[in-house]
C-alpha cells in the first residue's frame, strides 16, 4: 500500500508539472526536476504534511528546504517526524535526491534511516555536495566504497551513532582531499583505520572513538595534517608504540585523546591519556590486561612484566605460628583503637568547652583574639594542628603545577588570553604542553575572599564527580596568588551556546534543540542532587545560573563556580570540627547576594535557568533586579497544569519541536514553576526534580492503568508527586490567577456540564489529588 501511494504521488506530480500554465513558475522554486525529487523523498520517507504541505512552496513552506536561485541546495530532515503509516516500516530510502543537481548539504541526524547506505550514493549525487550527516540514524552494514567515490568536494561527514560494521573503504576515504570532519564515533567498525585518513590535506576534526578499530599508528612516511585541531582515539582497540610525529601532533592540537587503548611504552609527554600500556602516565591497565591482549594476537610487547607466581602455601607448623602471631597483632590492633578513640573524644571535649566558651565571651561583649591566617591562606586557630594537615591534603589534591609553566600557557596572563574577570579570580584559557586546553583561575589581591578556593578544594578532595567542572591542579607556592587549573570545556557556558552565530555561511542566530537543553537540564540536576543529597553534609552551590553552566564537546554539563560552595545552614548533624573548618565560607554571602546558604535557595536559581532554556530568554538566571522578576511573574502566568496550549506565548520562538516534544518543554516549565515558589519549604527536593527531568512525560500524562489505591501504595512515586503537585498548587495561589486562568476555568466548568468531556475533567482533577497529595508538616518560611 505505501508503494502505492508512492507512485500515484508521483504520477500527480508529473502530471501537474506537465500541465500548461504550471504552478511551479510563481514559487520560488524553479526546478520541475527539483520538485519531483522532494516530492519522492515526501513518500519514500513518509513524511508529514504539516511539515511538507501539498500545494505549498517548499523553499518557503517545507520544513528543512534550504533553496537559493531557484534551486534545493540544503536538505534537513533533523527534528521532522514519519507519518503513523511510514513509521511502521522505515527504510533508508533517499532515491529522491538524485534529482536535486544543486545539493551541497544534506543531514538527517537523528532521523530514522534504518538500512544499509545504498552504492549508488555517491555517484548520483550533485558535484556540489559538501556535507553528509547521517548520524544516528539507526544505518547498518558496511560503508560501500561507491558510497563515497565521487564525493571530491565534500568537506564534512558525520556517521557517529549507527551500528556500521565491516572495513573502513581506504582508496574511497583518499579520494576526500577536501575532508575536514570525519566523525565515525560509536559504530562497530573492524580492521583497522586507513593510513590515507592521516594524509588528508585539509583534515580539522577526527572522532574515531568506539568504533572498535585496531592496528598500529603509522611510524613514518606520512605527511600529518597541517590544521588538525581535534584528535579523538579513545575506546577501541590500537596498539603498539606511540611515534614522535604523533606525540607532536598531540603537542599542538587543541583536543586529543587516545584513552582507553592498548598503546605501551613511554608516551614521553605530560598528558593523562588513561587505561593504556603505558609506564610514566598514572591511571592505565593492569600489567596482566596489557600482556594477555598482546599475547592473543601474537604480538610483541614492550613493557613491564607479571610477577613469579606465589609460592606454595606454608607448611602446618608455619601456619600455626602465623596465627599465633596474628592473634598478637589483634591485641594490639584493638587496645590502640580504643586507645585512639579516648584521645579523639579528649580532643572533641575541649573543642566544645572552648566553644562554649567563646559563646560565653561573645555575649558578655568580651573581646576575642582573632585567628591567625597561615601562608597558605587558611585561617587556624592557636595551636590549630589540624588546620595545618587541612592545608597539606588539600595541596594533594590534582595536580602540582609550577607557576611559570602557567604563566607561560597564557603568555604571562596576558589580556589577550582573559576570558572575563570572574568573581572569584581572573579567569583565562590557555594550552598546555602536551595540547590539553585548559582554564587557569588566578586569584589575587583584586579577589575580596582570596581563601575561597579553599572551598574549591575541599570540594574535590571528597571526588571528582563527573557533572562537575574537570579540576586538573593547582599553584598554591606564591602566599600572594594563587592558581587554579580545569579543563577547557569546548562549547563555553550556557549563556553564550544557548544562542549563538551560525557557522554557516547563512546570517542569523543558531539555536540549541531541544535535544540538547533537556540533557543540559538533567545534567544540571544530576550536579545539584550531587552536591543536596550525596555530600555529607549537604553543599549549597550558591551560583547556579548559566554562565555557571558549561558545555563539553558532546554537550555534557560541567558545573563551574564552585568558590562559593558551602555546607547547607541550620545543619545540626554537623560536629564542632566541622563547624570551625567551614566558618570562614559560610561567614560571607553568596554572589547572588543571599545571605541564606540552603538547598532551596539553589533550587530557586534553577528553575531561573529551566525558564531559560524553555523560553530562551538570556539573562534570567543571572538577574534579580525588578524587570526580571516583573517578566517571572507574568510568564509563570502561562504555565498551568491543565492547559499545554498556553505553552505557545512563552515558548523560545527558535525551537523546532513535535507533539511530543512539546509535552516535554511544557513538563520541563511545570518543574521550573515548581522550583520558584516564593515559599522555600515548598521548593521540590532536588532529587525529586530530577527524577521529573528525566522522566518528563509522567509530569504531564495521565496515567489511566493504575487505580488509586496503586498510586498511594508506590511511596516513591507518592513522594515524588507529593513534592511537584505540593509545590505547583502553592506557587499557583502564591501568584494569583492570570485572564487565561479564569478562561480556562470557564472552560472546565462548562466541560463539567457537558457529559464526557466534564467526566474527563474531573477525574483528571482527581487523579491530581491523589498522585500529587499536599504535603503536609513543613513550616512555610520565605527567602
Amino acid at each position: 500500500m505505501t508503494r502505492a501511494r508512492g507512485i500515484w504521488a508521483l504520477l500527480l506530480v508529473a502530471l501537474v508539472a506537465a500541465a500548461p500554465g504550471v504552478v511551479v513558475a510563481q514559487w520560488n522554486l524553479t526546478s520541475r526536476a527539483d520538485l519531483l525529487g522532494l516530492y519522492a523523498l515526501r513518500g519514500s520517507l513518509g513524511l508529514r504534511a504539516r511539515d511538507w504541505p501539498r500545494r505549498a512552496d517548499p523553499c518557503t513552506a517545507w520544513a528543512g528546504v534550504g533553496c537559493r536561485g531557484g534551486r534545493v541546495v540544503s536538505l534537513t530532515l533533523v527534528g521532522l517526524r514519519r507519518t503513523r503509516l511510514g513509521s511502521l516500516t522505515p527504510r533508508f530510502a533517499v532515491d529522491g535526491l538524485r534529482n536535486l543537481t544543486r545539493l551541497e548539504a544534506f543531514n538527517a541526524a537523528g532521523f530514522g534511516l534504518p538500512g544499509s547506505i545504498p552504492a549508488w550514493l555517491g555517484a548520483r549525487l550533485a558535484p556540489t555536495f559538501q556535507s553528509l550527516d547521517i548520524s544516528a540514524c539507526a544505518v547498518s552494514g558496511e560503508i560501500p566504497a561507491s558510497a563515497l567515490a565521487g564525493l571530491g568536494n565534500l568537506t564534512t561527514l558525520n556517521l557517529a551513532g549507527n551500528q556500521l560494521s565491516g572495513q573502513l573503504p581506504a582508496t574511497a576515504l583518499a579520494g576526500l582531499t577536501r575532508l575536514r570532519t570525519l566523525n565515525l564515533s560509536g559504530n562497530a567498525f573492524s580492521g583497522a583505520l586507513p593510513d590515507a585518513v592521516w594524509s588528508l590535506p585539509g583534515m580539522s576534526v577526527l572522532d574515531v572513538s568506539r568504533t572498535n578499530l585496531t592496528g598500529a599508528l603509522p611510524a613514518a612516511g606520512l605527511a600529518l595534517p597541517a590544521n588538525v585541531q581535534v584528535v579523538d582515539l579513545s575506546g577501541n582497540l590500537f596498539y603498539g608504540g606511540v611515534p614522535d610525529s604523533f606525540r607532536r601532533l598531540f603537542g599542538r592540537v587543541v583536543l586529543a585523546n587516545i584513552s582507553g587503548n592498548y598503546f605501551y611504552g613511554k608516551l614521553g609527554v605530560n598528558v593523562s591519556f588513561e587505561l593504556n600500556c603505558f609506564l610514566d602516565v598514572p591511571g592505565q591497565r593492569s600489567q596482566a590486561d596489557c600482556q594477555q591482549f598482546y599475547a592473543r594476537r601474537g604480538l610483541p610487547y614492550d613493557g613491564p612484566v607479571m610477577p613469579p607466581a606465589p609460592q606454595p602455601a606454608p607448611s602446618a607448623p608455619a601456619r600455626k605460628k602465623k596465627h599465633k602471631n596474628l592473634k598478637y597483632i589483634l591485641i594490639g590492633a584493638i587496645g590502640g583503637g580504643l586507645l585512639l578513640i579516648a584521645v579523639v573524644a579528649a580532643i572533641v571535649f575541649c573543642f566544645v568547652c572552648s566553644g562554649r566558651r567563646m559563646s560565653d565571651q561573645r555575649e558578655s561583649g568580651a573581646p576575642t583574639a582573632p585567628p591567625e591566617v597561615s601562608d597558605t591562606g587558611v585561617a587556624t586557630a592557636t595551636g590549630g594542628a589540624q588546620l595545618s594537615a587541612l592545608s597539606t591534603n588539600m595541596a594533594k589534591v590534582g595536580d602540582s603545577f609550577a607557576y611559570d609553566q602557567l604563566a607561560s600557557v597564557t603568555s604571562g596572563f596576558g589580556e589577550e588570553r582573559l576570558i572575563k574577570h570572574g568573581h572569584s579570580g581572573d579567569i583565562y584559557h590557555g594550552v598546555l604542553q602536551d595540547g590539553t586546553a585548559v582554564v587557569v583561575k588566578r586569584i589575587t589581591a583584586r579577589v575580596a575572599r582570596k581563601d575561597a578556593y579553599l572551598s574549591e578544594l575541599d570540594l574535590f578532595a571528597k571526588g571528582l564527580h563527573e557533572r562537575l567542572v574537570p579540576f586538573m591542579g593547582h599553584c598554591l607556592d606564591k602566599e600572594e596568588e594563587k592558581v587554579l587549573v580545569y579543563r577547557f570545556a569546548r562549547n563555553g557556558d550556557l549563556s553564550s551556546a544557548l544562542h549563538r552565530k551560525s557557522r554557516e555561511e547563512e546570517e542569523g542566530m543558531q539555536s540549541l534543540d531541544w535535544i540538547k537543553r533537556l540533557k543540559i537540564a538533567t545534567g544540571v540536576a544530576e550536579a545539584l542532587c550531587y552536591l543536596h543529597h550525596e555530600c555529607t553534609p549537604p553543599m549549597v552551590h550558591r551560583d547556579v545560573q548559566a554562565s555557571s553552566i558549561l558545555l563539553d564537546d558532546k554537550f555534557d554539563i560541567r558545573l563551574g563556580s564552585l568558590s562559593e560552595v558551602c555546607p547547607q545552614e541550620g545543619e545540626g548533624h554537623q560536629n564542632v570540627i566541622t563547624k570551625l573548618l567551614r566558618f570562614s565560607s559560610t561567614a560571607n554571602q553568596g554572589s547572588s547576594g543571599s545571605s541564606s546558604a540552603t538547598c532551596s535557595y539553589d533550587v530557586y536559581c534553577f528553575g531561573k535557568v529551566l525558564l531559560e532554556l524553555v523560553t530562551g530568554r538570556i539573562g534570567i538566571s543571572a538577574s534579580n533586579d525588578a524587570t526580571t522578576s516583573e517578566w517571572l511573574d507574568n510568564t509563570l502566568r502561562y504555565i498551568n497544569i491543565y492547559e499545554k496550549e498556553l505553552m505557545s506565548k512563552i515558548i523560545d520562538p527558535t525551537l523546532i519541536i513535535d507533539e511530543d516534544h512539546l509535552e516535554e518543554v511544557w513538563a520541563m516549565a511545570i518543574v521550573a514553576k515548581s522550583c520558584l515558589n516564593p515559599r522555600s519549604s515548598k521548593r521540590p527536593p532536588m532529587k525529586y526534580i530530577l527524577k521529573a527531568l528525566e522522566n518528563p512525560l509522567k509530569v504531564v500524562r495521565e496515567d489511566n492503568g493504575s487505580s488509586s489505591a496503586r498510586l498511594r501504595a508506590t511511596s516513591s512515586r507518592g513522594s515524588w508527586n507529593a513534592a511537584f503537585f505540593g509545590s505547583w498548587r502553592h506557587s499557583s495561589s502564591d501568584i494569583g490567577p492570570s485572564r487565561d486562568d479564569n478562561i480556562l476555568k470557564r472552560s472546565e466548568t462548562i466541560k463539567s456540564s457537558g457529559g464526557s468531556n466534564g467526566d474527563h475533567s474531573s477525574s483528571r482533577r482527581r487523579q491530581s489529588k491523589e498522585i500529587f497529595p499536599e504535603p503536609s508538616g513543613s513550616r512555610d518560611t520565605e527567602d
